[in-house]
């Protein structure tokens, strides 16, 4: 076949030139193509995601964790949906923070752009600001609420959604408290800027958490068999919230 034949100088200036489905169809065309793609730091994963995101999350640390232009991209395209958050809130422009205007008795929420179904998957949520009374990280699928009036726990209010609060360390689903999290004495309490890894397991169709490399349990169980989305609900004003997708996550 011809396109086996192409040299990698002329592989990176076409595939610079198409689309991310684009690529993931030339990735399925022959082995030196599925070989050079699979380089996930290759400088036609590099083109692409200098094109797509913000310099100032390029030169940040927000995607320390995120080691290489494929992933980078990858985390991007699973980040928070501009248009898919509480009218008190927006996406900041490096693309991964969402923040919260600062409005008195509103409960705000935000979601991610991709919602699982099957598969294993892991993100890091970290507040960059003060947690205020409530501060929510779990789920939702795309019928949940992203606003209600005064301060609750949005997410975790209702059917539709799973959720921690942060500042009592306290699992909430359909309105109803389900207990301590994660279930030890004396639980250290979240500090600003600590990232807590989110682990859905679609297979299992449960959720966990990890903190500090320290996995801290089974959070939620029996989750259904629908999109669910990484969300977070917040309360204080101009705090703000990142998320970074990490892909499968690690066992061991």
């Amino acid at each position: 076949m011809a396109a086996a034949k192409l040299s990698s100088d002329i592989l990176e200036i076409i595939f610079s030139y198409l689309s991310i489905s684009d690529l993931r169809n030339c990735s399925l065309v022959c082995k030196p193509w599925y070989k050079y793609l699979n380089d996930e730091d290759n400088d036609v994963w590099r083109f692409h995601c200098v094109r797509k995101l913000a310099e100032e999350a390029l030169k940040s640390d927000l995607l320390k964790n995120v080691p290489t232009y494929k992933a980078k991209l990858r985390a991007f395209y699973h980040a928070w949906n501009p248009n898919d958050c509480s009218k008190n809130m927006y996406v900041k422009s490096n693309g991964f923070s969402v923040h919260r205007n600062p409005i008195a008795q509103s409960t705000d929420g935000a979601r991610g752009k991709i919602g699982f179904r099957s598969g294993r998957h892991c993100w890091e949520v970290w507040w960059e600001g003060p947690l205020g009374t409530i501060a929510m990280i779990g789920l939702a699928t795309k019928y949940a609420p992203l606003y209600c009036h005064g301060y609750v726990g949005l997410l975790g209010g209702n059917d539709q959604t799973w959720g921690w609060n942060l500042v009592d360390n306290f699992l909430l689903h359909n309105g109803d408290s389900q207990g301590n999290y994660p279930t030890v004495n004396n639980a250290p309490k979240y500090q600003v800027g600590e990232r807590i890894r989110v682990i859905l397991d679609c297979e299992d169709n449960t959720l966990a958490f990890e903190k500090n490399y320290e996995f801290l349990g089974v959070a939620f169980r029996g989750l259904p068999d629908t999109p669910l989305y990484p969300s977070v609900s917040a309360v204080y004003g101009n705090t703000e919230i990142s998320m970074v997708y990490l892909g499968p996550p690690l066992d061991g």
